[in-house]
């Protein structure tokens, strides 16, 4: 392999030593030019350096870490065996690993690879039918992975790589203790990736423990807003709150609203949803197959206002939301630029509101300070002409009764059941290496509805096992 090349000299994907068929993948999604944090990364990663890698969200931290290790493990080509995967990709929420699964999956297939996913809020089932199938990529939350390594579902010693995703958002969860747990029980010397917006909160020492002289890429300064973004505080009296909010949400466009509490964002979306809005919501008290049809509906369109909590602020990404809106405004300036940065991602544009009332005034003033932005402040009540010029466009409220905010999915001819293994493999591909047993990378939807273990012994076997956030 060709040595580490500069960021400055990396002007394509060509330019890189990727797998010609990675290659061929990016350009048939017309994806050719590398984003910075990819430049920089990829290099170092495909000469199996450790790497640690921060950008803001949205930079491409998903393919920067992607790209060299489907690589890497094509190169090392050795056989897939049952409970033992190649790489790991830990990663702190559930909507974040089926949203990095998402990414990886047509990749491994064009090098016939499998992968599956692996967090809590799911059944046993699925995930145990996964593993003893055999898959090479492994994306899961720390909690219930380690709840199958306890259990000896799984066993790494034929890991070769791993990623770690938005850790310091994984030490916020208090997931460092299970990150560790995970790292020792991989082979010592094998390669360990580590991306993330920022690199504090006890990083530092899951760097000095189990990270071999990591070559570190920044490409950008660690809590500066993204550029694109336009931030406006609204002062409003409280009892203006949902019906700006409804003018607001009902413009063209996806929109994405910030709630402090569970109970806000369930209230606000009903609120909405009898105004004539089409609104989902995404919180923890949720079920994980509505949180996923949740999230569905607002990324095809069918629902253009996501009401959420603080678990959509990181690593959530919906192409083209436009308009944020910190409904409660957050407790700290981390929250906030997290939150914003769901718009205004891949060098698009977008437009950040904080709804202020007069008792939020100071906090307000000192999360802005904290944060590094300057917004416009305008004292606004329901129908003002500024909510316009903020989200431009005809309002429509429609009978929200009569939306199916979740249609059921679509069934091709001749396709598998509903919930049922599905081959990873398009038409005339057949896998190589042992007999394929179907598709490996399950979705939320296939772990729920996968077999859960029959007797009462092995069900009691799993009762109080952690569950990833």
């Amino acid at each position: 392999m060709s040595p580490a090349m500069s960021p400055s000299v990396v002007s394509s994907f060509d330019d890189l030593d990727l797998h010609s068929s990675l290659k061929n993948h990016l350009a048939s999604q017309g994806i050719e030019v590398p984003f910075p944090i990819q430049a920089a990364a990829i290099p170092d990663a495909l000469a199996g350096r450790d790497v640690l890698g921060r950008g803001r969200t949205g930079s491409g931290k998903t393919l920067a870490f992607s790209l060299p290790l489907l690589t890497r493990l094509a190169e090392s080509n050795k056989p897939r065996r049952a409970n033992k995967p190649r790489a790991l990709i830990l990663v702190p929420t559930r909507e974040l690993a089926n949203q990095v699964n998402e990414v990886i999956m047509p990749l491994a297939r064009s090098l016939r690879m499998f992968t599956t996913t692996i967090y809590g809020g799911v059944g046993y089932g699925g995930q145990l039918n996964a593993l003893r199938k055999g898959v090479d990529i492994v994306v899961a939350c720390p909690g219930r992975l380690v709840d199958h390594m306890e259990s000896r579902n799984v066993d790494f010693s034929d890991v070769e790589i791993t990623v770690l995703d938005e850790a310091d958002h994984m030490a916020e969860l208090g997931f460092l203790q299970h990150v560790e747990q995970i790292l020792a029980a991989t082979p010592r010397g094998t390669q360990r990736l580590l991306f993330s917006a920022t690199l504090d909160r006890g990083i530092d020492r899951l760097v000095d423990k189990f990270l071999n002289s990591p070559i570190t890429h920044e490409v950008d300064p660690a809590d500066s807003p993204v550029d694109a973004m336009s931030h406006h505080v609204l002062h409003i009296d409280q009892s203006d709150r949902v019906g700006i909010l409804k003018d607001l949400c009902a413009a063209p466009g996806k929109t994405l609203v910030f709630t402090r509490t569970k109970h806000g964002a369930a209230r606000l979306t009903e609120q909405l949803m009898k105004a004539g809005v089409p609104s989902v919501e995404l919180h923890g008290n949720l079920s994980q197959s509505a949180r996923a049809r949740n999230l569905a509906a607002f990324a095809a369109g069918r629902a253009d206002t996501l009401v959420a909590t603080d678990i959509a602020a990181r690593g959530i990404h919906v192409d083209d939301v436009s308009l944020v809106i910190h409904a409660d405004p957050p407790e700290e300036h981390k929250a906030y630029l997290h939150r914003s940065g769901r718009t205004a991602r891949a060098g698009a544009s977008g437009t950040v509101v904080t709804l202020m009332t007069d008792k939020q005034r100071r906090s307000v003033r000192a999360l802005a300070k904290q944060a590094g932005i300057t917004p416009t402040t305008t004292k606004v009540a329901p129908n003002h002409p500024f909510l316009n010029e903020l989200a431009p466009g005809d309002r429509v409220f429609v009978e929200t009764s009569s939306i199916d905010m979740h249609p059921a999915p679509e069934r091709k001819p001749g396709g598998p059941r509903k919930g049922g293994p599905k081959r990873q493999f398009t038409a005339g591909h057949k896998p190589s290496g042992p007999k394929s047993h179907g598709d490996r990378s399950h979705n939320d939807r296939s772990q729920n509805n996968a077999g859960r273990p029959s007797a009462g012994k092995q069900r009691n076997k799993y009762r109080g096992n952690r569950k990833a956030r």
